[in-house]
């Protein structure tokens, strides 16, 4: 498009861009000295009608790799309802750095008769040796913009194989000062009890499901431009990947690559280990129902305890007769000499654990070795309780004092003041749920006769239950099955309140 020397006036709108916001809070900084070059070059060609307009469009703070740039937007509605007859930039990658981008912006000048001008290098967007040459500049604009990418990467990757924080979105349990992590200790405790639910519950739904009914929110930060982001409830998508972070074990990663980090760890290695195990073992069986379609009694419930590790319930068939085992996953892992007993028959274990559980009803020093068992798991249930309470009581009185100072200097609608109430809300409601709990545990202390009724009970119905509800018994009725194949012992250990667990689960199923 040639330059119409004629046209009166000719009016420049001036684009400035600075991709980072250091330097740009002094008096005099580099966007001004970009657009008294461009004002500059303007004046010089006032006897072609030309005149700047008195509009900036300065970006400070934004890169030239896109175009979501509040003040090149603002440029480009300007030319689209004819304000601009000309754009004047210090360099071409000032207004861009992507070939692609830059080709989208020369369409929308050309097809509103826009010319383009670089101060520092001279060329007319009106010849195509001008356009030649404009391309040839905007590709090597490109190739640098890709260079620096690279050589941040190599910087990013290098960092985290010494083992530091590279930066990134800081993680529950964690504080960044000055690009390292600090343990968090309020967080930490929290974090070590989403693991201890994942191990309890084994499923990252009903976890999420009792982090929001404790009002426990993911981690708050603000960022280096000061917006506030995080401090939103738990889904499961959240839970997976806390408990799926080696940042927890001291451990830092760079794509699959996982290095030791020089942060504390603030998680067991063994308590991790364990939630990977679930994990893997839900990821098998996809946690359906119609997975589990021989009815394994102790699936996710037996551990190979030499192994330290699940033992996963598998199957072979002979013609039509199916042959069911639980195998020690170590030994699935590297071999079955890792284990002294691999392997065991599902149905003579699942048996055993049936006759056991009959037999405690029967045996006076077995019933009082499970109420202690059941007392003691129900104590350490009431003192975790206790303590989350104390924490949360804290909590409420720091967010109450802060709600009272803010009040009094912010506007009933700003979203500090809305934040902190729902929060003390959610916090009040936390802790009406825990009193409950408690109360709730405390009025169901076993007693002896109440051990004698429901394992009575259990003798008496097992064998009129459908397998599908004799696995839904064991699951509420059991925490966990340890065997000692190189002993040959077996260990149960029952849920805090499996007693009034198997009295509900028993009227149900008679229901």
């Amino acid at each position: 498009m040639e330059l119409d020397k004629n046209q009166t006036p000719f009016r420049c709108a001036i684009y400035t861009r600075k991709s980072t916001e250091e330097g740009l809070e002094q008096e005099y900084n580099t966007l001004d000295a970009q657009r008294d070059a461009g004002e500059a070059y303007v004046k010089s060609q006032r006897h072609e009608g030309w005149s700047f307009l008195p509009d900036r469009y300065d970006d400070g703070g934004f890169t030239g790799a896109n175009m979501e740039r509040p003040a090149l937007q603002r440029l480009m509605q300007d030319i689209q309802d004819g304000r601009v007859n000309c754009v004047v930039v210090y360099k071409v990658d000032r207004l861009s750095r992507s070939l692609m981008d830059f080709s989208r912006i020369m369409e929308t000048f050309d097809r509103h008769g826009v010319a383009f001008v670089s101060v520092t290098q001279a060329f007319n967007t009106g010849s195509s040796m001008g356009r030649l040459v404009l391309n040839v500049l905007l590709s090597f604009a490109q190739f640098e913009r890709e260079m620096i990418s690279e050589r941040t990467r190599d910087k990013i990757a290098a960092a985290r194989r010494k083992g530091k924080w590279a930066g990134g979105r800081p993680v529950l349990g964690y504080n960044v000062k000055k690009t390292k992590l600090q343990v968090n200790q309020e967080e930490a405790s929290q974090v070590r009890e989403i693991f201890q639910l994942y191990l309890k519950y084994r499923s990252t739904l009903e976890v999420a499901r009792i982090l929001n009914d404790r009002g426990w929110r993911t981690k708050r930060w603000v960022t280096g431009k000061g917006k506030v982001t995080g401090g939103r409830e738990f889904d499961k998508t959240h839970v997976h990947k806390l408990i799926t972070s080696p940042v927890y074990i001291g451990k830092v990663c760079y794509k699959t690559e996982v290095h030791e980090g020089e942060h504390v760890s603030i998680i067991d290695p063994e308590v991790y280990e364990k939630a990977q195990s679930i994990l893997k073992g839900n990821a098998i069986c996809c946690g359906l129902e119609n997975r589990n379609k021989h009815k394994a009694l102790l699936r996710g419930l037996l551990r190979c305890e030499t192994c330290n590790c699940v033992m996963s319930h598998s199957f072979t068939t002979k013609g039509t007769k199916v042959y069911r085992y639980y195998v020690c996953q170590k030994a699935q892992k590297r071999g079955w000499d890792a284990c002294p007993a691999p392997s065991i028959p599902a149905g003579e274990i699942e048996g055993f654990v049936i006759n056991e559980i009959k037999a405690i009803g029967k045996n006076e020093r077995l019933i009082q070795s499970t109420i202690n068992e059941i007392r003691h798991q129900t104590e350490d249930s009431i003192k975790k309780l206790a303590g989350e309470r104390s924490r949360l009581l804290r909590q409420l009185g720091q967010d109450s004092a802060e709600l009272g100072h803010v009040a009094q200097h912010l506007s009933p609608e700003s979203d500090r003041l809305s934040q902190l109430k729902s929060r003390i809300e959610s916090t009040e409601r936390r802790i009406a749920k825990i009193t409950q709990e408690q109360q709730s545990l405390t009025d169901k202390e076993i007693q002896d006769q109440e051990v004698h009724e429901v394992f009575s009970d259990f003798s008496r119905l097992w064998g009129n239950l459908h397998p599908r509800e004799q696995c839904r018994v064991i699951e509420s009725l059991i925490q966990q099955v340890s065997y000692d194949g190189e002993a040959g012992r077996l260990s149960i250990s029952y849920k805090p309140a499996a007693m009034s667990l198997m009295s509900t689960e028993s009227q149900e199923v008679l229901a």
